[in-house]
């Protein structure tokens, strides 16, 4: 049985979310980034880098939340990863494109914005943040006024694994991107996504 490790309050998120979708039973290790369990020598010999999400699939390990969703679409023979060779390699584009342009930029905004305390936040941050993520959220509304999705003509993995790290910005205004605004709600209006956020937002 697959075995995921991290929690979904982490990039776990998005493997979460792709198990979800794929309608695959797992084991879950509802482990917190930097929580006791990950710096223990056990899991360092699944991740010398002591990072969550990480999958024990029947014996192959593997880490990077980005990765792990291509390998279970593939290996699942999941519509989500697409037949045709350009729009696979679309998906790969934009997922490689988020965690560059996106990830670390949407994280320290909304933390300096609105998730910290207001004693621990960092203004300037918050500002350097929102310079990255203005041309960042142009760039997917330019290709998404083109198409509904960003990688063919239906949902993929490219759009969950962009949507998914994108989940902070469920709480930023995004009216200045009306194609982009349109196809996150759509993301996130998936019965996989919905279930994947309350375990998110749900206290335990």
């Amino acid at each position: 049985m697959l075995r995921i490790y991290g929690s979904a309050n982490s990039r776990a998120l998005r493997v979460i979310w792709m198990a979800g979708e794929l309608g695959i039973p797992y084991e879950h290790k509802d482990w917190l980034p930097r929580s006791p369990e990950t710096l223990t020598p056990e899991f360092h010999a699944l991740n010398p880098n002591y990072r969550v999400p990480v999958i024990d699939d029947d014996g192959f390990i593997l880490s990077e939340s980005m990765a792990i969703n291509f390998y279970l679409a593939k290996k699942h023979k999941s519509p989500l990863l697409p037949a045709d060779l350009k729009h696979e390699a679309l998906a790969l584009q934009w997922s490689l494109w988020e965690t560059d342009r996106l990830d670390r930029q949407i994280v320290n905004y909304v933390r300096h914005v609105k998730a910290l305390p207001e004693a621990e936040r960092k203004p300037a941050v918050a500002e350097a943040a929102w310079k990255e993520i203005v041309p960042a959220f142009d760039a997917l509304e330019a290709a998404l006024k083109k198409s509904e999705w960003l990688a063919g003509p239906a949902f993929s993995v490219g759009d969950l694994n962009v949507a998914s790290a994108l989940y902070r910005a469920l709480v930023i205004d995004l009216g200045k991107w009306p194609h982009m605004q349109a196809w996150f709600n759509r993301c996130w209006a998936r019965p996989a996504a919905v279930k994947a956020r309350a375990m998110r937002e749900t206290p335990a």
